[in-house]
This record gives structure tokens, sequence and C-alpha cells, in this order.
């Protein structure tokens, strides 16, 4: 279903690789099917009761059976006895990760799943958790399951924005599509047909004046131009969304989507309502769909809480890893926040006022909206100074620590902070993970932070619901990257103290980049349905037992995108070898156009290509397009999609590939560029070439076409630090080598939306199909 390259996307920003050559792709087994088509039906419609009869049976009693798992522990017996005493968090409350009292009882239920001996158990667990545990408790747990469960490679969840739409889209969508009704739409659709010509009236026969047609207007709210309402329509084409084209050529798609009744509603961005806030303008990109679910995926991946030796993490250098892509976010970030005529991230003081508010606009599942922000906010209203004082002694501590050079944890074990191995410790104390070594001191400050910025006390139960209590819904607010910054203001002064590399530690006398040339940027926005089916609020059909999913619910939204471009490399090699060419993309100037030194800019570089390339002796001509990054992923099959393909499959129909979707943990390709202007946004590449010499082989204890390979050690292209050579304070003159190679270019918006200016829309009143892509 997708092109071999983009299947190979199975890691996050900076953990980029060369792909290897490709292999037959698995296709699902009978007891593979059985898993995945559980898994789907499970979470259906995760608000409402089970409706799965056969499900129901198996959820009737958590298996107490200490036998039945490979480990009971401490967190199983505590969840135990808290569901003996009717003390496990009730359905419908809101569900934070990171509130302590939650994250306890998560811990316990996770355990459940994943020690499970056998499918059967697990099955029976979950059933069961599904009926009687707490909604968001429950999605969190099963997802770390699936992704951590070594027996479950392979296996998909939807996206958690097609589990949770509610987290993702304002509340006034999520109301309509709470409401939305089959039979009265169909009768409404039918009462707008008959009285079309009175209710409908093109008065611009009499006066070629626009301004009425466009008063109303606001950026994202592309509907209004194509005449369209906040209302639901009947999609009779296919399923919007870039690749779409991959899949409607399969002859066996249109057997899939047969019958599948498919509506789409327009759904808006924040924006300033009741304050004024210039940060919305930027809501198009922190409430990116994508953008957001790449952080709660990371934070699945290598959640903190998780044993690195255990789970395989330390393999993956689970605490560098976890800084080095909160480094990258916010570089990125800062590039569209260029784009968009805002300059630094606003820094964050502890008795200061926050000067830009934010309302999400949320919704939780149980119908209460989430808490918002005043502009010029303060912080220390909330009270809780002994939570904020345990959050500013870390801080202290951890720059005491930097400064001294060494660390003494509380059992006697010196740590040398200067080295440039020391990285791991910065990072897992930073993350505030398990393997921290000092965990008297650095274990759960991290969610001692969210938990003060939510305004939640150490041993709150029933907490109202706050974007910063969980990992998908905090990157919406731009105080998350301000506060995120004093995180990484950290890991800064730790490469500070490394030094700076010197211009023979980057020169590699084997390589020389003689020329590249890079293709014509280009950025726009285009559309896209994501599917919210988990929040139609219609009656199940089931025929002879096996459910018919007849009906499938769209958001449809702008969102930004790039045209695919190409670099084509000139670089020579003295020898035959192997090498690594790294690519970053940085800003060149500031918000007031003035040029920023590398020395300050090099944290502003996002990587968005590494790979293996095999050089030959002498010229050596590359080609490598966008669409190579094997990093990113491109859109992805819907939850109704994917579980029709499931269906077909478990009756003998069809063969389900295992790659059939692509990997949860992929960076969005289509936000690689950050917006740009319409006459060019100056920007810069670096090009950097340096030798392949490991040990391991890359992908070689885990099956690449269908596995993150999380914990498997051999996810990443080398063993250098991530960011090399971004990675320690900066000698600008250092990186004008042979190896390295500056490239200045220009980004260009291209308005999507103008000609609806130019002109009055030939189609008014119906969706406008003809967007490129």
């Amino acid at each position: 279903m997708k092109l071999t390259l983009v299947l190979l996307a199975l890691v996050g920003c900076v953990a980029a690789f060369s792909v290897p050559a490709p292999t037959k792709v698995k296709v699902a087994d009978a007891a593979f099917l059985e898993k995945q088509k559980f898994l789907f039906e499970i979470l259906y419609r995760i608000e409402d009761p089970l409706f799965f009869e056969e499900y129901i049976k198996y959820g009737k009693q958590l298996v107490g059976d200490k036998s039945q798992y490979t480990e009971f522990d401490y967190y199983m017996e505590k969840f135990w006895e808290s569901y003996k005493m009717d003390a496990l968090l009730p359905k419908g409350e809101f569900f934070g990760a990171l509130v302590k009292t939650h994250h306890k009882q998560a811990w316990g239920l996770f355990n459940f799943f994943y020690y499970a001996k056998d499918f059967e158990t697990f099955k029976h667990n979950v059933a069961w958790a599904r009926i009687h545990v707490n909604e968001g408790m429950f999605v969190y747990a099963l997802t770390l399951a699936v992704i951590h469960k070594p027996e479950f490679e392979g296996l998909i969840l939807p996206q958690i924005y097609e589990i949770f739409p509610q987290y993702f889209f304002n509340s006034k969508f999520v109301y309509e599509a709470e409401k939305f009704d089959y039979d009265v739409w169909s009768k409404y659709i039918m009462y707008e047909k008959e009285y079309h010509d009175i209710l409908y009236k093109d008065v611009s026969k009499y006066h070629d004046n626009f301004y009425f047609y466009t008063k109303d207007w606001k950026t994202w709210q592309w509907w209004k131009m194509m005449g369209l309402g906040e209302h639901w329509y009947f999609e009779d084409k296919f399923f919007l969304r870039e690749n779409i084209s991959q899949y409607t050529k399969e002859s066996k798609y249109n057997e899939i989507t047969k019958g599948l009744k498919k509506f789409y509603m327009p759904v808006d961005y924040t924006r300033d309502i009741d304050f004024f806030n210039a940060e919305s303008k930027m809501s198009y990109f922190t409430e990116d769909l994508g953008w957001n679910s790449y952080w709660y995926y990371l934070n699945m991946d290598y959640a903190f809480f998780l044993d690195g030796h255990k789970f395989g993490l330390d393999k993956d250098r689970r605490g560098e890893f976890w800084i080095y892509n909160v480094q990258q976010i916010l570089a990125r970030y800062y590039q569209e926040r260029l784009a968009n005529g805002f300059g630094e991230i606003p820094e964050y003081f502890w008795y200061k006022q926050v000067e830009f508010g934010y309302d999400p606009q949320l919704i939780n599942y149980n119908g209460v909206g989430f808490s918002y922000r005043k502009n010029y906010f303060e912080y220390q209203t909330y009270g809780k100074f002994d939570m904020l004082y345990q959050v500013q002694s870390f801080f202290d501590r951890i720059y005491n620590v930097l400064e001294t050079g060494f660390y003494k944890t509380a059992d006697g074990v010196v740590i040398d902070l200067h080295k440039p191995e020391a990285v791991k410790f910065i990072g897992n104390y930073l993350q505030g993970n398990v393997d921290t070594y000092d965990k008297y001191f650095f274990n759960y400050y991290y969610m001692l932070c969210h938990m003060y910025f939510a305004d939640v006390d150490y041993y709150d139960f029933e907490v109202f619901p706050n974007i910063f209590l969980n990992f998908e819904t905090m990157m919406r607010d731009p105080f998350f990257y301000t506060f995120y910054k004093k995180i990484t203001d950290v890991f800064y002064k730790f490469q500070y103290f490394k030094g700076a590399y010197t211009k023979k530690d980057l020169t590699y006398e084997g390589f020389q980049i003689k020329d590249v040339s890079v293709s014509k940027l280009v950025t726009y926005f285009d559309f896209v349905d994501f599917d919210v089916t988990n929040l139609l609020n219609d009656k199940m059909t089931f025929v002879d037992g096996k459910f018919v999913w007849d009906k499938a619910l769209l958001a449809r939204q702008a969102r930004l995108n790039h045209k695919p471009f190409n670099f084509e490399f000139d670089i020579v090699s003295d020898k035959v070898q192997k090498g690594v060419v790294r690519i970053f993309l940085g800003p060149k100037f500031d918000e007031y156009g003035r040029t920023i030194p590398l020395k300050y800019n090099a944290q502003n570089f996002v990587q968005i290509d590494s790979f293996v390339y095999p050089f030959v002796a002498g010229q050596n001509t590359i080609k490598r397009g966008s669409k190579d990054f094997t990093w990113t992923s491109a859109d992805r099959a819907t939850y109704s999609e994917l579980y029709k393909y499931v269906q077909l499959a478990s009756e003998g129909t069809y063969e389900f590939p295992l790659d059939l979707s692509e990997p949860h943990n992929a960076f969005p390709d289509r936000l690689v560029l950050p917006r740009g202007w319409e006459h060019g946004m100056p920007m810069q590449f670096y090009f950097f070439v340096s030798p392949y010499a490991e040990d391991y082989e890359l992908f070689s204890n885990f099956d690449f076409t269908y596995s993150a390979g999380i914990g498997s050690g051999t996810r990443f292209v080398d063993s250098k630090p991530f960011g090399y050579p971004f990675d320690r304070s900066i000698d600008e003159y250092s990186y004008f080598v042979p190896n390295g190679y500056f490239k200045d270019v220009k980004i260009y918006y291209q308005d999507t939306f103008a000609k609806y200016f130019e002109k009055k829309y030939a189609n008014f009143g119906e969706f406008d199909y003809s967007i490129e892509y």
C-alpha cells in the first residue's frame, strides 16, 4: 500500500537511518488477525459501554491468579487492592498520566496487561478493564502494553487522535459530532434540496463588491470561502489525504470501503475568543495532530517509569534520545515562529507573569471543559509553594553539580559530568525517568512540574482537566515551549562544559563535499480528513454476530504541507568506504533580519535526514528526495479503513500485510519545513559527511517492515551523539571543513486560499476538490 521508503519510517525526529535492502513483507496469519480485530473492536467508541457480547463474557473478572503472570509485582498488588476496595479512578473522571495518584494505578494496570503469560489472560484483563476501568487510564495502559510487549510486535492501534478526538478538536466540533444522527441528517438534507432555491440566493449578480463575501473569514476558516458551514456533509468520493491514490489504486480498496457512508465537517483551530493573544496565530502548528501525537508516542515508547534494562530502553540511549527530541522540537517551533514574525521563545521565570494566556477550548470525554490561563497569569497564585520549591531545588541542584563537574549519589557513586559519555545521566535526570542514578533527589521532578502548572496537589485524585497532565495535549499551549526551554538550558550547560569541537575533530580527510544543489522549497496548506468515528453516537449494527462498520465521521481540516523537494550531492571520496550523510536545516536571520551567529544558532538547526551511503573512490553523485527521508511518515490509513481491511482478511478474502499502516512513532513528513514567506524566507542547510564505523548492523534484530524496534539498540544510523556535530558548544570556524557544507536557500509559501479572494469560487456551496497535492 505504501512506498517502501515511507514504510521504513520507524524512528522519530533525529533518529534517522539509512534504508536497507527491501525484504519480503510478512502477511498476517489467523492468530495475528484475531488479536488485531480484538484490539480494534475493544477501542471502538471508548466512551460507550462495551457492546461486543463475546468480550463482555471475557470481562467479568480480572484474572487474579498469580500463576497466569510472568511476574506479579508491587504495583499489581496495589492495583488489586484498590480494585477490591473499590478505590480505582471512577469511569468518566478525567485521567492525567502525570497525576501521581493516577500514574500509580495506571502502572499497575499496565503490568496486568504486560506480564500476562498468554493472549487468553491478556484478553480477559483487557476486556475487564474496558468495562470497569477509567477510559483514559485504560487507553494509556493498553497503548503501552501493545508497544512494549514483544509478542505484540506488528499489531496496530488506532492513532490516539482517533481514540480520543476530544483531545485534539475544539469543543464545538465535538458537540456536533456527538449530536450527529443519520436519520435526522437525511431529512435535513432532503429539506435543503427541496428548498434550495429559496434558502440559497446568489446576490453577487447585483454588485461586484466581495466585501460581504469575505468579511467574516478568519485564517484557517476555508469553508466560509467555499460557501460551506460548520455542519455535516456527505463525502461520496474518498478519504481526503495526500497519499490516498496509493490506496485507491489497489483493486481491493473499493471492496473494502463499499457500503461505508462517510460524513465530514469542517473544523477550525483554536483562536483568541475571550482575550487577545497573538500566539493564536500559530495554532495551526501547535495544535497540528501529527505534531502532538509525535510527542505522545515518544513518551509512550520511552515512558519515564519503565526500567531501561528490563525493557531494553537503555540500548536506545533513552535519556539522551528524549532530551535531544525536546531540543529538536523547540528548534522546529522556533523556525515556525520566525515564519510568523515572532522571535525567541519567551523565557520562564518562577515569580514573573506569563504574558500570553491560552484557552484550549477542549472538553474531556465526560463533558467537563479544560481549564484555561488568562493573559499575564502568575502561577504562584496557586499556592503549593512546597511543590514549587521542590521543582526549583531540582534545577538549582543540577546546575550546581554541572558547575562542580561531578556528582556523588546517595550510595557513594561519583559521576564525572564533564565527560561526553555523561550525556546519558543528564538525559535521564532531565526526563526524570527510573534510570536516574539518584532517585532520591531527581526522580519524579518531571511529574511534579506538570502537576504544579496544572494546579494539582500531591494526593489529589479527582482533578480538573488540564492540558499539562497528558502528553497528547500539552504541546498545544505556547507555555509548553517556554517551560521546556528551561529544561534544555540545562542540557546546553552540559554541552558547554564538554568543550567545542576543533577543526581537526570535524575534518575527515577521506571526504570532500564539492556542491549540493537543492530544488525549490515550497509550502502550502492542503486539506485532510481525520477519522473521528469514535465520537459517533449511533446504534451499533450486528449481522450474524458480526459488527457492521457502516458509518465514518471525518474532521476536515486545513494543515501545513510542502511540495516534494530534492537534493543532489557532489561528493569526492578518496577510497571505497561507507559514510554517513547528515542534513540539517536552520534559520539564517532572526526576526529583525540580523544574521544569527552559529554559536547561538546551532541549537535552532533541525536534523531532517541522515543516511549511510557506500561511496566509491572518486566522484559520487547522490540524488535524494524528501520522500526518501526514513524517519518521516506520510498520512496514515484511518481507523475505519484499517478495521475494514482486518475484517476482509479475517474472512479470508484479503491478505493483510503487516506493513499496511505507517509506524506510530514517525514524524509527519509534511512538517519538515517551516511555513516560509510568499517572497521567500531565508534559511540554510548544513550538510556533513563522516565515516561509518559501527560494529552493529542496522535493524539486525528486528523486522523493519512492520516493527519500530523500540529497545533493540539498532534503530539509529550510528553511535555518535544525537545531533552530531552540533552536540557541543560551537566554534563557528571549526564547521568550515571539506566534509561540511553550508547552503543558503529560501522557503516559499504558496497561499492556497488566495484564489478565493481573487474571484468568487465558481462552485460556491460545494467543497473544492481541485486542491493540488
